[in-house]
């Protein structure tokens, strides 16, 4: 690409076409930049959404907010979307701003190296192809590496075993013995869905979760109609929702006390739901509301009291070839192993291997716990730029708000790097360390430093997952780029 080429569009390689991948392409040709592709590891669009097909897999976000503002959706069909209505509106998108011609899929990126000679990145995928742009943008999220758990014997099981985020659809679960590991938010949707299926449920629970009731209902047709017919009204719905949710990230940073109303609701709702005296016990977590991810659903406490679900609160010793063993010696023999455990958030890129200046690897930078400026970019990786990057995840809003944050904060770099050819922008480390000192300090005065152990944090036990304050606050730190906070690195010559 020549020079001046280089002036009217940068070349970009988007990783990803998830909520933060697509919003990003569609941005750039907004910004008429036409000059990038997407690779998508997958055959199809959607991140999370497309791989998380389990039963009742919805999101616990309202639909008007888990959308982008720019795309407004008048004809959601509940108050919460599901799976496959929200991977509908991702396809729309698509459709609608012409990206299918951007996206090469089948291109699961292996690594991504930093030229210090020409300030550019070669992308190799794993089924060798090379790649070379000016700028990178992951958009890989933090929800997308299934976590499997460390049991020992898993591989010894002789029935059917998979991870709900790679939901085995040919496999009949009507009539079977299932175990089901993990009470987390994916379990919590799809554990009701199959409990009238299975002959017998085992559901291993390490800890319990806070669960509060979900306030979902179908929308009416004069309710989307009005959506539809009255714009402003569907913004103001937006807002209110907004601004509904915002509230709440004062009880979770700053005001903890706040969450008990929480509690005394979750341990009225599980009294309310179930019968069981010792299911009741153990339903009931012992960690402070909020410590980890809060949960709504309408029926996992009713589902969970059935009579052929037996709720498992002894540690799992080890998997047999035909059950689930216990450190009490008891064996559960089950058909099927269900993982309900959740998602390596923590391991953000991984496992691309990433290399900047001086042939310093991601690993390396990262090894005492990722952190990124702003959520966006790290020291010693030049035109890299993480969307839903180290602790810009939330436990009170919507992640799509963040990510247009972020998608405006890299547009303002690319304005920058636009200005003078061939240029490299790195973040300052001290700068970089500023901000993560910061990020840490106000993580400790808030609930998810109280002492339980979550996904939340890395294996060093530090929270390298959420965002410690307001989205507003965040959008505004990221509404454009301060150019101070940068090192220029000169075009080659």
């Amino acid at each position: 690409m020549n020079q001046s080429a280089k002036a009217a569009s940068p070349s970009l390689l988007i990783i990803g076409t998830g909520f933060g991948g697509l919003g990003m392409a569609i941005q750039l040709k907004k910004a008429g930049i036409h000059s990038f592709l997407m690779l998508e590891k997958a055959n199809a669009v959607g991140g999370t959404w497309r791989d998380n097909t389990y039963p009742g897999a919805a999101c616990d976000v309202q639909s008007h907010l888990y959308s982008f503002s720019f795309e407004p959706k008048h004809d959601w069909s509940r108050k919460f979307g599901l799976q496959p209505e929200i991977l509908g509106y991702m396809q729309h998108c698509v459709e609608k701003y012409d990206l299918a011609g951007h996206i090469r899929f089948g291109k699961e990126v292996a690594s991504a190296v930093f030229d210090e000679t020409e300030n550019t990145w070669t992308v190799t995928t794993t089924d060798g192809d090379s790649f070379r742009a000016d700028i990178v943008v992951t958009a890989t999220g933090q929800l997308n590496q299934p976590a499997w758990p460390d049991i020992p014997g898993l591989e010894s099981f002789t029935g059917r075993m998979f991870h709900s985020a790679r939901w085995d659809h040919d496999y009949d679960l009507n009539g079977k013995n299932v175990a089901v590991i993990g009470t987390g938010a994916s379990a919590i949707q799809f554990v009701p869905e199959i409990v009238p299926r299975v002959k017998s449920l085992s559901l291993f629970q390490r800890s319990a979760a806070w669960v509060l009731p979900k306030p979902d209902r179908s929308f009416h047709r004069w309710e989307q109609a009005l959506f539809r017919r009255i714009p402003a009204w569907d913004r103001l719905y937006r807002y209110l929702i907004y601004w509904k949710n915002e509230s709440r990230a004062l009880a979770f940073t700053r005001f903890s006390s706040l969450l008990e109303i929480f509690a005394w609701q979750a341990k009225r709702f599980a009294g309310s739901e179930v019968n069981n005296p010792e299911k009741l016990r153990q339903l009931i977590p012992d960690y402070k509301i909020g410590c980890k991810r809060i949960l709504i659903s309408n029926d996992w406490y009713r589902a969970v009291d059935q009579a052929h679900v037996n709720l498992v609160t002894t540690d799992i010793e080890r998997v047999t070839e035909n059950g689930v063993m216990t450190t009490d010696g008891a064996l559960h023999k089950v058909d099927a192993i269900i993982m309900g455990t959740g998602f390596a958030a923590s391991e953000f890129l991984s496992p691309m291997s990433i290399t900047g200046r001086h042939g310093m690897s991601l690993n390396q930078a990262w090894a005492d716990g990722s952190e990124a400026y702003k959520g966006i970019t790290v020291s010693g990786f030049p035109n890299l730029f993480i969307l839903y990057g180290p602790n810009t995840n939330l436990a009170h809003n919507s992640i799509v708000y963040m990510l247009e944050s972020q998608i405006r904060y890299v547009l303002s770099c690319i304005d920058s790097l636009r200005t003078t050819p061939g240029t490299a922008m790195d973040v300052r480390p001290d700068r970089l360390r500023a901000f993560s000192a910061t990020v840490q300090e106000k993580l400790q005065r808030s609930v998810w430093d109280s002492g339980c152990q979550s996904w939340y944090l890395d294996k060093n036990g530090r929270n390298t997952v959420n965002w410690p304050g307001f989205t507003f606050t965040y959008r505004k730190a990221t509404r454009q780029v301060d150019p101070d906070d940068y090192v220029f690195l000169p075009p080659p010559r």
